[in-house]
């Protein structure tokens, strides 16, 4: 994989909310090459632990060989969020002081031709996070309705004329013309306005969304909230798409058991119980110096909660 100048998004910020201490545990469940996890290992020396999870074994060969000064305090696991259960067992760890997830793709996929994540380098039609596993984005396309990519693309990528763009997709793809990403670059944009974004930024975040299951991904992990964290416990969820932030804060929401009875009435009947406690009342932003620094961080949300009870 060539070189990246990978920055961890909002490090201080994660910091602020985690707040990692010494004897803590701490799951980061986007392990990427290591930078959030290396300043969790460092707030909570000498005796913290992180448990680093990634769907992409190269970014974890590249992890461990970067926090390789921390010895056996960063455990790995190659895995989905949905195998955060597995994860857990592997480690012998029932609950955890903090989680964090930083949602996405990462640099290092981005600049890696040969992954097929960039409209900007030439590569296969693949997106997989995980090479090793799934269909690769080619496979896809060859057979899928027209109705259920121009869902995806809508869904995923608010992408304006979703079914047009997705029969051009797809008559391509049959006419052996969507050679490579930037054969799908030049489908995507073909008719889009100028200003703005690359037209096919959207098209692409939307294919890779639902290549990976992203939401699906999501959606499982914060089903599980609360369970994985012990008393007093933090998460973090960094997102960098609309309707990830918007399934984060609805979580959240529920899980602070906010009363929803009608007002006048003498005692609460709704039954709702807190379990969390919010810490972001509203979404968290990067600083305009880290957006100056790093683009990649202009859409990034943070929000983050502590458990309040069992």
């Amino acid at each position: 994989m060539p070189g990246s100048n990978h920055q961890p998004v909002m490090l201080e910020q994660v910091m602020e909310f985690l707040q990692p201490r010494p004897g803590g545990r701490y799951v980061d469940l986007t392990l990427g090459t290591g930078g959030h996890a290396r300043r969790i290992l460092e707030a909570s020396s000498p005796d913290g632990l992180v448990l680093g999870l990634d769907r992409d074994p190269e970014v974890i060969r590249r992890a461990k060989d970067n926090l390789k000064s921390f010895g056996e305090r960063l455990r790995a696991f190659h895995g989905r969020f949905s195998q955060l259960p597995r994860a857990l067992e592997k480690a012998g760890w029932k609950q955890v002081d903090g989680m964090l997830a930083d949602l996405g793709v990462s640099s290092p996929q981005l600049e890696n031709p040969e992954r097929g994540f960039s409209f900007q380098h030439k590569g296969p039609l693949d997106m997989r996070m995980d090479p090793t596993a799934g269909q690769p984005l080619s496979a896809l396309l060859a057979g899928m309705d027209v109705g259920v990519l121009a869902d995806a693309l809508r869904r995923f990528g608010e992408v304006r004329r979703p079914r047009a763009v997705a029969r051009r997709i797809l008559s391509a793809q049959q006419d052996g013309k969507l050679t490579d990403t930037l054969a799908l670059a030049r489908v995507a944009a073909e008719k889009g306005r100028g200003g703005g974004r690359h037209p096919a930024t959207r098209v692409f975040m939307a294919l890779r969304m639902l290549v990976n299951q992203e939401l699906e991904e999501l959606e499982t992990l914060l089903a599980r909230l609360p369970d994985p964290l012990e008393h007093r416990g933090r998460v973090a969820v960094i997102s960098f798409h609309s309707l990830e932030d918007r399934l984060v804060k609805n979580r959240l929401k529920l899980l602070e058991g906010r009363c929803t009875c009608p007002p006048g009435l003498p005692e609460c009947v709704c039954g709702r119980r807190t379990i969390l406690k919010v810490l972001t009342r509203r979404v968290v932003r990067p600083s305009a110096g880290e957006v100056e620094e790093n683009p990649r961080a202009r859409s990034a949300r943070l929000r983050a909660a502590e458990r309040v009870a069992a």
